[in-house]
């Protein structure tokens, strides 16, 4: 069977490719402006091209037919219209990469099906995930266009330390921080629960779906088992480390009026996702992929990561900003409780 990922290089992606190409089932192609090569299994075939030039890669997939297509990169209406003019047709399933964070903020219950209505008035990423999912589907009810969503959480690999707060460079300074034995910012009280997924479990939740007949027209979440609290994970990578936590709490709703003033979209990325509760129901996944399961819990997942960016200190920004950012808003919260 034939598979062409769209990007493929990604978090969630690699961790796909990776189990695929060790398949001899399946002969995997990655369209993407090929960037990072030297990461990609040698048995993985390379088309060289932007997605974004139709006509290009028109040209470049001719006489071309796949078992599944799927768009890791595909983040509006824009660009699934796009893959439907490029890919109906020449795949018999096509899968497209949503977001858990699509389901309605706050949901009217705790645990989340693939039933809990999608709406997120705090995030234009999700919105325009739910755009694309509403498309899709248009398309599978008035043409059968063979669509399959998936819908993941919080995905993480060894390239990355998952945190609820960080600033625009990513989760390395709040690493620092800790390091330093500095405080470092959590939102909430660190009592909210959320779900951690190694890409490597997902891998397998995600190529169960893959060429299955009954995965057509519908959608699934795909997370990991484990549900812990915020606290917990900063615990746990502090743990990893050798450090002492030292957190801080700060509302989300502070969080993201302040951050706002500093260029960060907390409001998106907190109201709109990680501040919430969320515990997933998986049962409609595992019925068709049984053995999906966490395998790889947090506590080893996060070791694994810290081992390599540890190791790989040069493919990481420190932020200085955001480091001035944390100071600025611990004093400031410090000293609004001395006035008091």
């Amino acid at each position: 069977m034939k598979a062409l990922f769209i990007g493929g290089t990604g978090t969630i992606s690699m961790g796909i490719v990776r189990r695929l190409s060790e398949d001899p089932l399946w002969e995997v192609y990655l369209l993407n402006r090929g960037n990072r090569n030297a990461e990609v299994p040698a048995n993985v075939k390379q088309i060289t091209g932007d997605i974004n030039n139709e006509e290009d890669i028109r040209a470049k997939l001719d006489g071309m037919e796949f078992d599944v297509v799927s768009d890791f990169i595909a983040f509006d209406v824009k660009a699934v219209e796009r893959d439907y003019r490029l890919f109906n047709g020449r795949t018999k399933q096509y899968i497209f990469i949503s977001s858990a964070s699509a389901y309605n903020k706050p949901a009217a219950h705790h645990v989340i099906t693939e039933g809990t209505t999608l709406a997120n008035p705090y995030w234009e990423y999700s919105r325009n995930k739910i755009a694309c999912e509403e498309y899709l589907l248009g398309k599978y009810r008035e043409e059968g266009f063979p669509v399959t969503i998936v819908r993941p959480s919080h995905t993480y690999d060894e390239r990355n330390i998952p945190l609820g707060v960080h600033g625009n460079k990513g989760f390395y300074q709040v690493i620092r921080r800790m390091q330093q034995g500095k405080q470092v910012i959590i939102q909430g009280d660190g009592s909210s629960l959320w779900a951690l997924t190694f890409n490597r479990d997902f891998a397998v939740g995600f190529t169960g779906l893959m060429g299955n007949r009954h995965a057509i027209g519908e959608a699934f979440q795909i997370t990991g088992d484990e549900i812990l609290s915020w606290d917990q994970i900063y615990r746990t990578i502090a743990d990893a480390l050798g450090v002492e936590l030292k957190p801080y709490h700060v509302s989300s709703d502070f969080l993201s009026e302040v951050g706002a003033k500093y260029g960060y979209d907390f409001r998106g990325s907190l109201l709109g996702d990680k501040s919430v509760s969320v515990i997933f129901d998986n049962s409609k996944l595992k019925r068709l992929v049984p053995q999906m399961t966490t395998t790889i819990p947090y506590h080893k997942g996060v070791r694994i990561a810290l081992e390599y960016v540890l190791a790989h200190p040069e493919k990481y920004e420190e932020d200085p900003e955001f480091d001035a950012f944390c100071d600025k808003v611990i004093e400031a919260l410090e000293a609004a409780k001395k006035s008091v």
